[in-house]
C-alpha cells in the first residue's frame, strides 16, 4: 500500500472517529500528522509543524478577537442598525446587501479571509438581532467573497489568468469572472429558500421605532410584520475609535496588501488600551474550538500535500482514457481538497494538471478553467476552509455547533454537486 493510500485512509478514519466519538476533530487531525508523519514518512517534528497554518490562526484569533471588542461597546449593534436603515428595515435584503457588500471587495483587490473577516461578524450580528438563519447569511457572505473573487483584478481571477497563461492555455476572464458570478448568485437563491429565506419576505425591522403599543400587538418575527429591536446606540468615542479601526482594516487590506490577522490584533491591541472597559472578556470570545479544529485539519491536509497525495490523484486521473470523465474527476479533486485547503493553491495546481486533457483538443479550455475554478471556490463555506471558519467563529457560541455541523453538510455536499453542475454546463457543451 502506498503512502497516498495511507494518508487518505487516515483521513477518512479522522472523520469517522470524530463522528462516533466525544474526540476533537482538531485534536484527532493533528495526532494523525504525527502518527502517520512518524511511522509513514519519517517527518522530523519540524516539518510536521510546518503545515500548522500560523496566518490563518492570526485571521481568526485576531478577527474574533476584534469583533468581541467592537461587539462589547456597542460598535456591531450600530453597523447592524445603519444596515437596517440602508434598506429601510427590509430584512429579506440583508443576506443580499451582505452578498454584493463582500462581492465588492473580492472583486476589487481584497482576499477572501479579508472581506469575509471583515463582513462576517457584522452580518451574523444582524441575523442574531433580527432572527435571521446564520447559516444563510454565513454562506451569502462565502458565497459573496468566491462571486467577486474571479473579476480581472480579484485573487482568484489574477491567479487563474496567471496561470491559463503561462501555460499558454485560450482564456476568457470576462467569461470566468461572470459565469462564477451568476453561479454564486443561483446558489444563494436556493440557499435563501433552503434556510428560510422565504419567512423572511415581508418583515420590517425597526430600530426602536414604534410604539410600546405596536411592539405588544406585533410579535418579533412574525411573517410580515415588525421586527423591533432596542434604542440604537449612540456612537460615542469608543465606537468611533472601533469604527475607524475597522475602517483601516479595509484599507489595509485592499490597497497595502497587509495580512489581515495582524492587522485586527494590532487595532485590538489599540482599542484595548484606550478603552480597557470594552476588552473586558474579548479573549474569551475567541472561538477557540473552531481555531483548533481548523487549524488540526489544514495540518493534516499539508502533509497529506508533502507527501503527493494531491499529485498522486492528479496522477491516477491523468491515466484515464476518457478526457470528459478525467475533467470531471479533476474537478471533483479540486472542489473536494480545496474544501480543507487553499482555494489558491487548488486554483494553482490543479489547472496543470488538466492541461493533458486539454491537449487532446476534446475537452475546451475555457470551460474546463471555469468549471474547475467555480468547482474549487464554491466550497469555501466548508468550516474548514477560510471563510467557513470565520462564519463558524463569529456565530453565537450557543448556536456555534449547529452551524458548524450544517456548514459541513452544505459543504460537503456542494464539492460533489457543485463539479457535476458546472462540467454539465462548462464542459460537455464545448465538447459535443
Amino acid at each position: 500500500m502506498s503512502d497516498q493510500v495511507i494518508s487518505i485512509i487516515a483521513l477518512v478514519l479522522i472523520f469517522a472517529i470524530a463522528t462516533f466519538s466525544a474526540v476533537h476533530l482538531g485534536v484527532l487531525a493533528i495526532v494523525a500528522a504525527f502518527v502517520v508523519g512518524s511511522t509513514v514518512v519519517n517527518e522530523s517534528t519540524d516539518d510536521i509543524f510546518s503545515g500548522f497554518p500560523g496566518d490563518l490562526f492570526v485571521v481568526l484569533v485576531g478577527v474574533t478577537l476584534l469583533f468581541g471588542i467592537a461587539k462589547s461597546n456597542g460598535t456591531v449593534d450600530w453597523l447592524v442598525n445603519a444596515a437596517v436603515k440602508a434598506v429601510r428595515g427590509r430584512i429579506a435584503l440583508i443576506p443580499w446587501v451582505m452578498f454584493l457588500v463582500t462581492a465588492v471587495l473580492t472583486a476589487v483587490g481584497a482576499v477572501t479571509p479579508a472581506a469575509v473577516g471583515i463582513v462576517a461578524p457584522i452580518g451574523l450580528g444582524f441575523a442574531a438581532s433580527y432572527g435571521i438563519s446564520p447559516v444563510l447569511m454565513g454562506l451569502f457572505i462565502a458565497n459573496g467573497a468566491s462571486a467577486g473573487g474571479f473579476s480581472p483584478i480579484g485573487v482568484f481571477g489574477s491567479i487563474t489568468n496567471n496561470v491559463v497563461e503561462r501555460n499558454d492555455l485560450p482564456g476568457n476572464p470576462a467569461l470566468l469572472f461572470t459565469a462564477s458570478f451568476l453561479f454564486n448568485v443561483g446558489l444563494c437563491v436556493i440557499i435563501f429558500l433552503i434556510f428560510g429565506g422565504r419567512q423572511l419576505l415581508g418583515r420590517i425591522a425597526t430600530t426602536g421605532g414604534g410604539s410600546a403599543d405596536d411592539r405588544e400587538s406585533e410579535p418579533a418575527g412574525a411573517e410580515g410584520g415588525a421586527v423591533t429591536s432596542s434604542e440604537p446606540p449612540g456612537l460615542d468615542l469608543p465606537r468611533a475609535l472601533t469604527l475607524l479601526g475597522l475602517l483601516s482594516l479595509v484599507a489595509g487590506a485592499l490597497f497595502f496588501d497587509l495580512d489581515v490577522g495582524l492587522m485586527a490584533l494590532t487595532i485590538a491591541v489599540v482599542l484595548s488600551l484606550v478603552a480597557p472597559q470594552s476588552a473586558k472578556g474579548a479573549v474569551d470570545r475567541c472561538a477557540w474550538s473552531t481555531v483548533l479544529l481548523v487549524c488540526g485539519i489544514v495540518t493534516y491536509v499539508s502533509q497529506m500535500e508533502r507527501m503527493g497525495t494531491i499529485d498522486y490523484l492528479g496522477e491516477r486521473v491523468a491515466d484515464i482514457q476518457a478526457p470528459l470523465l478525467g475533467a470531471l474527476l479533476i474537478c471533483l479533486i479540486g472542489a473536494v481538497v480545496s474544501a480543507f485547503a487553499s482555494t489558491t493553491g487548488m486554483l494553482g495546481t490543479l489547472i496543470p494538471l488538466a492541461v493533458p486533457f486539454l491537449l487532446t483538443g476534446q475537452v475546451g479550455a475555457v470551460g474546463l478553467i471555469t468549471a474547475l475554478a467555480i468547482s474549487a471556490s464554491v466550497v469555501d463555506a466548508s468550516p474548514f476552509s477560510t471563510s467557513g471558519a470565520l462564519v463558524t467563529a463569529n456565530t453565537p457560541a450557543d448556536q456555534r455547533d449547529l452551524v458548524f455541523r450544517r456548514l459541513m453538510t452544505w459543504g460537503l455536499g456542494i464539492a460533489l454537486v457543485g463539479p457535476l453542475v458546472t462540467w454539465s454546463l462548462f464542459v460537455v457543451p464545448g465538447s459535443l
